[in-house]
């Protein structure tokens, strides 16, 4: 047992010995001494604990001895003697010796790698390089914030001073008064401004002092006159809020279907902060946790600073007060319901269209489907589909949610919807754009009432139906538009769009305002293009030579009062039909209008455009 017990003692007397000489290691270690060092007294203190036999200490020593661990050691050792030294730069004017280099190499024999060399330096990258080099060797770390004051009281521990520095751009936060404690507070932090940059301010914090003017008792138009006579370093003494909000929302992208214009809104709480925007611009909004104003910008100009905008109630809100403000008007569907046929359908045959005017001249004449002279009933049944993008469009939704869709090569052409007013051309654009590539590009076949003729095919002239069966297309909204004439139907339908798509080719139409919102569906995702007319004075060359059919296939010119009624015509589509156009095309000249008509139809197919998201969503839904 004694035996025994001596044994246990040396072993515990050696692993004492051994935690005591690594100690020592982690000591030396600390202090910076020298691996090698530290090593030998290891590899001394182990060959004392190799001669008692203790086990495993061998196998340590063994370890401790190895080539590649002292080697190891030794760069170590070298590494940490380097990083506690500070680099020396060789020289603080690299771009001065850069330039003065590429002088010399201009006077030298022009070999190719000379030639070469001096491209090399003369790089923008390897100046800017240089640049910073120079700018850490001189420690130009400019600008440099002015020391804290002394006197900050040691009981207030709640008390953040923050510095900002002002280059000459708005702070980008808003301040009002509390309305409990009358105190100046924080009221928001514009998203991308220099307070969200600088990650120091938060809506709610308390501002005590600006630039050492205490804020107590001022008003926060006073505090904002003293931030705006400051330059260069703001200095704010403020209590911060005690809960800070979290931000966790997604980006969302709106297509905004109304105007806004922030300096004629006296509600908004900072006029200055606000974002002017127009409908069908897309927006990104970056902040909703105001119920009623959110923060957003232009996706066409994301590098700018977010602005204010009413929230999608509030803007909805603002739309049905001015809507019931308006004195009152007759419905447009009240009144007469049969309206002059201004121009005939383009949809007949050769023979047919011969008889009123040539090919040549159909330039600027009013495009086909036309809704001339349509029954009593049939205006009242599609009133509120025509209304919902006039008369209702102010309770419609201000903001249409969207995303960025690019067509797939499998999938089906997207619908090309032209929209314009009468005579600006629409239809001959159609025209050549089909007769460009019929392979590509072709038009619905519409439907009819009217009885078949001899000479016409069902399916390639007209698909012609029955009255009932057209009047029930229409109840169960299976017409984009449709019309009467001489007693007769005419319509295109979503079916012979549909044929169109699904034969892989671009089905291209023209159709009134009131339907594209018929035609903005997920199935068919139409890309609308507005054919805008050009000044009156430019009107005047062009169409100078062309013609306008009536009802009695009389061929008139066109008058000033038409001129000014089609200016007057888009101007209209425009404001109540804006926010849906993807594209608008200047009709100023007809060979270029259609080249650009050409490219938009190609873009629409091929490259990203913001949709719907609801377009989306329903095509992955199961």
């Amino acid at each position: 047992c004694s035996i025994c017990f001596s044994q246990g003692l040396g072993h515990w007397f050696a692993l004492v010995d051994l935690l005591f000489v690594l100690k020592c290691v982690a000591l030396f270690c600390f202090l910076g001494s020298g691996l090698s060092h530290v090593l030998t007294l290891v590899l001394q203190e182990l060959s004392l604990l190799c001669k008692r036999d203790v086990n495993g200490v061998g196998m340590l020593y063994d370890l401790l001895r190895s080539r590649w661990l002292q080697a190891l050691l030794k760069i170590y050792e070298c590494l940490h003697h380097y990083l506690g030294k500070r680099p020396v730069p060789v020289t603080v004017q690299a771009c001065v010796l850069n330039h003065e280099l590429v002088e010399l190499l201009r006077e030298a024999p022009q070999s190719g790698e000379i030639k070469e060399l001096r491209r090399l330096l003369r790089a923008p990258h390897l100046k800017a390089l240089l640049s910073a080099h120079d700018t850490v060797a001189q420690k130009d770390f400019e600008p440099t914030l002015p020391p804290l004051p002394d006197n900050i009281p040691e009981n207030e521990e709640a008390m953040r001073i923050v510095c900002l520095v002002k280059n000459k751009q708005p702070l980008g936060a808003t301040i009002k008064r509390h309305e409990i404690t009358g105190d100046i507070t924080v009221a928001r932090v514009i998203h991308g401004g220099l307070a969200d940059r600088s990650g120091l301010l938060y809506a709610g914090d308390k501002l005590v002092e600006v630039n050492g003017v205490p804020v107590e008792g001022l008003e926060p138009e006073q505090v904002i006159n003293i931030l705006a006579l400051s330059e260069g370093t703001i200095m704010f003494k403020l209590i911060p809020v005690s809960d800070r909000p979290v931000s966790n929302q997604t980006t969302l992208y709106v297509r905004a279907m109304a105007d806004y214009w922030p300096l004629q809104d006296p509600a908004i709480p900072c006029a200055d902060a606000g974002l002017p925007f127009k409908k069908g611009e897309i927006l990104q909004i970056v902040d909703q946790n105001d119920a009623f104003w959110w923060q957003a910008r232009k996706v066409s100009d994301l590098s700018a600073c977010a602005g204010l905008i009413p929230s999608n109630h509030l803007l909805k809100r603002k739309q049905r007060e001015f809507w019931w403000s308006q004195p009152f008007q007759p419905h447009l569907c009240l009144k007469s319901s049969i309206c002059e046929c201004e121009k005939l359908f383009g949809w007949w045959n050769r023979e047919e269209r011969s008889l009123l005017v040539p090919l040549s001249l159909t330039a600027g004449f009013r495009r086909s489907m036309r809704l001339c002279r349509r029954k009593s009933r049939t205006n009242q049944q599609s009133c509120y589909a025509q209304c919902s993008s006039s008369c209702y469009s102010t309770l419609a939704a201000p903001y249409e949610e969207v995303v960025r869709y690019q067509r797939h090569p499998g999938d089906r052409n997207r619908l090309i919807v032209l929209v314009g007013p009468a005579g600006v051309g629409v239809n001959e654009l159609r025209r050549r754009l089909i007769t460009s590539n019929p392979q590509q590009f072709q038009s619905a076949v519409p439907h009819t009432t009217r009885v078949q003729k001899s000479y016409e095919m069902n399916g390639r002239e007209y698909h012609y139906v029955s009255k009932e069966t057209f009047e029930n297309m229409v109840y169960t909204h299976r017409m984009l538009e449709y019309g009467e004439y001489k007693g007769y139907l005419y319509g295109t339908s979503v079916d012979a769009v549909r044929t169109v798509l699904d034969g892989g080719k671009i089905c291209v139409v023209d159709l009134e305002p009131q339907g594209i919102q018929v035609a903005r569906t997920h199935e068919l995702k139409p890309y609308i293009i507005f054919i805008k007319p050009s000044s009156i004075s430019c009107m005047r060359q062009s169409r100078k030579n062309a013609r306008i059919i009536t009802d009695y296939y009389v061929n008139m010119k066109f008058k000033e009062e038409d001129l000014q009624e089609m200016e007057d015509s888009a101007k209209k589509m425009e404001a109540q039909f804006g926010q849906f156009f993807d594209q608008v095309i200047v009709n100023d000249d007809l060979q270029e209008a259609s080249a650009q008509l050409l490219s938009a139809v190609h873009r629409a197919q091929d490259e990203p455009q913001w949709v719907p998201a609801i377009w989306i969503c329903s095509d992955t839904q199961p």
